[in-house]
């Protein structure tokens, strides 16, 4: 009989501490493998690996595509690259963002349970927005255990939150239960997997490694809407599970509602930069052009009254920038 020896984790926001803290928990002898997606910037070394190695007493590694799995190993996935699972082995793939990052919690869930259904555990860990949630209901959807630590302990409550608001998560728990409890689930036997599994989990995996595309996401019951999608400009299709909200194009980025609304604030940040930028540059060029026509008045006038206009503009965004940055901070 299988046991639930494929255990998944995410993080984000104050992931480290609490990863840490999991894993100096964990016997060295657990029969199982982990696998480990924390939320870095793309262009950062990272030392999850040796850090959850001195941490703990299981080995860590950043594994490389194909690697095959072992239990008693945890394998972190690497900067700007997606970790997935198929049976028998781990992929490392580049992949469109989900959730606003690369690698992202979700598809690392939501392939482990098309792979693995009941012997998955997921577990979702400090963090901000609300990346692994969606994972986190594929994994129930077929048979695996959701854990979530629990809100009050987080650094960070967001992920918790958000999971625990949109799936029947089976755990909540703080560190130490869960560590308790990933050591027992381990050790028991898992209960049959549901007899049907939608394919529209299969089919999102695939999506993220880029092996299908769609013009359209009514295969995923999805409903096209007014917006695009602010990674790549597509078409952005609504995705409805339930009581969960998704968002998808066809080349393969998705977001939560959370994470689109956070991808449309920044890129409406960086169009008020260019429009500050060529506003600027355009007052400048106005008041050369009214210096160098310094002896035909009214050419000259009609060059200031013009660079005048722009740094009235300019000034608007600039206020509007800075206004959007202090109610940032404030919150």
């Amino acid at each position: 009989m299988a046991t639930r020896d494929i255990i998944t984790i995410g993080a984000s926001a104050g992931g480290v501490e609490t990863l840490r803290g999991l894993v100096s928990l964990l016997p060295a002898e657990l029969p199982a493998a982990l696998f480990v997606v924390l939320h870095i910037p793309q262009n950062v070394p990272s030392l999850l690996p040796a850090l959850l190695q001195r941490a703990g007493s299981l080995p860590a590694r950043h594994p490389a595509d194909n690697t095959p799995i072992e239990n008693g190993w945890i394998y972190v996935a690497p900067p700007n690259r997606h970790m997935l699972l198929e049976p028998g082995r781990v992929r490392i793939i580049h992949g469109p963002k989900e959730n606003r990052h690369r690698p992202a919690v979700d598809p690392l869930f939501r392939s482990a349970a098309w792979a693995y259904r009941s012997r998955v555990v997921g577990v979702v860990l400090s963090g901000n927005l609300d990346d692994g949630t969606a994972g986190l209901s594929a994994i129930k959807a077929c048979g695996g255990t959701a854990v979530v630590q629990d809100p009050a302990e987080a650094l960070f409550s967001d992920m918790p939150v958000n999971a625990l608001r949109n799936v029947a998560v089976d755990h909540q728990l703080t560190i130490k239960q869960i560590a308790r409890l990933l050591t027992d689930l381990a050790n028991r036997t898992t209960a049959d997997a549901p007899d049907h599994v939608s394919p529209t989990i299969q089919t999102e995996v695939e999506f993220i490694k880029m092996t299908k595309e769609a013009e359209d996401m009514s295969q995923l019951g999805g409903n096209r809407t007014a917006f695009a999608c602010p990674s790549c400009h597509g078409a952005l299709w609504e995705l409805q599970n339930s009581n969960l909200t998704r968002y998808r194009c066809h080349t393969g980025h998705a977001f939560s509602p959370e994470s689109l609304l956070a991808e449309q604030s920044d890129a409406i940040e960086q169009a008020l930069y260019s429009a500050l930028r060529a506003l600027q540059e355009k007052g400048i060029a106005l008041r050369r052009l009214a210096a160098h026509y310094a002896n035909l008045p009214d050419l000259r006038c009609d060059y200031e009254a013009r660079a005048g206009e722009a740094e009235t503009s300019a000034e608007s965004i600039r206020s509007l920038l800075n206004g959007g940055k202090e109610a940032s901070a404030r919150g």
